[in-house]
């Protein structure tokens, strides 16, 4: 069954292992980004996943666990660790599964009515943070058993815990980054020039395979050079059908570029300072190999959180490997997850 829009936003049509939950979002007014600038209509689309005191309105009492959402993705990012027995249990917790600004569901270049396509002012990680924030905080939802996310989400749960240290108990970051590296930028700003044109063709194969898998992996799951081009061709399709914006993209993607936690008003730049400054139990967990966000940065940011959990994933699926394409580390990470959110 395909779910319904979301305010000005249209959902793309749902795929297998998503849940389809009722959409709701919360009206922010208009929003001060760190910049100065202010996103006028500010609008926070989710879903809640569990005990509801009213239609999206989480139920008090019940911890809550935001789940938040990657680059070019949505609420349905952590789908694969939601549902009965898995570490995101609607039955323990309510799952408050949050869409990020400028995905094309929360408020976005691509969906704005007052300031539409580059009319709209650049945002930030922190901007999208500060903008979940206020959606809980006008939902009656204050401290947060847990936050969290992969890349651009595990991102975004890491500035979470700096940015709010009293309100989240909790800190899982997969495949983060606490400061983008300069690869990480150099992908991004080759997927930005490969969408020069408005065409996904580019695209997909870069961020969807080369930086998205490892080169092992890519020769384990495809016979020969005929099939993995007839596989980016399909690909190429089926992610047209899913009507992200190319300047949601760039809108995002220049976002992920600028962050670093050490920017938070406080630390003066210091990253390091950033994370030792983190007081939730926080698990960080990244592949032996990814080319997308450095293995190494998400370790780096793991040693100076105090008491941070590190968990290398042993596999070939690089980037990919926090989300159900790798269902040996899937298993291992809801498993992981599961032991920190019973502590």
């Amino acid at each position: 069954m395909s779910a319904p829009p979301i305010g000005p936003g249209r959902h793309p049509p749902m795929q297998p292992g998503w849940i389809d939950a009722a959409h709701h979002h919360v009206a922010l007014g208009d929003l001060r980004l760190e910049s100065g600038e202010t996103i006028r209509d500010c609008t926070v689309s989710y879903v809640v996943h569990g005990p509801q005191d009213a239609p999206g309105v989480p139920a008090a009492g019940v911890p809550l666990v935001l789940a938040l959402s990657a680059v070019a993705s949505h609420h349905h990012r952590l789908d694969f660790l939601v549902g009965p027995g898995r570490s995101l249990d609607p039955a323990r917790f309510a799952v408050v599964a949050v869409d990020a600004l400028g995905n094309g569901l929360s408020s976005s270049p691509s969906n704005s009515v007052a300031q539409p396509g580059t009319a709209f002012p650049r945002f930030t990680i922190r901007d999208m943070v500060a903008s979940q924030a206020m959606a809980l905080d006008a939902l009656g939802v204050g401290t947060l058993h847990a936050v969290v996310g992969a890349s651009m989400g595990g991102m975004q749960a890491l500035q979470w815990a700096v940015s709010h240290p009293a309100r989240v108990g909790r800190v899982v970051a997969m495949t983060p980054m606490a400061r983008t590296t300069p690869w990480a930028a150099a992908v991004n700003e080759c997927s930005r020039r490969a969408l020069a044109s408005g065409s996904w063709d580019a695209w997909v194969p870069l961020m969807q395979l080369l930086a998205g898998r490892t080169p092992a992996r890519v020769d384990a799951d495809f016979a020969g050079p005929v099939e993995v081009i007839d596989w980016i061709a399909a690909r190429t399709a089926w992610w047209r059908d899913q009507g992200f914006s190319p300047i949601d993209w760039d809108y995002q993607s220049r976002a992920y570029d600028a962050h670093d936690v050490g920017g938070t008003p406080g630390f003066g730049g210091d990253t390091a300072a950033a994370l030792r400054s983190i007081r939730a139990r926080t698990l960080v967990a990244a592949p032996t190999l990814d080319l997308y966000n450095s293995a190494a940065a998400a370790r780096w940011a793991a040693e100076r959180i105090p008491g941070a959990r590190f968990v290398e994933l042993e596999t070939d699926w690089g980037h990919q490997s926090a989300s159900a394409a790798d269902a040996t580390s899937a298993a291992r990470l809801d498993a992981e997850i599961a032991a920190l959110l019973g502590q």
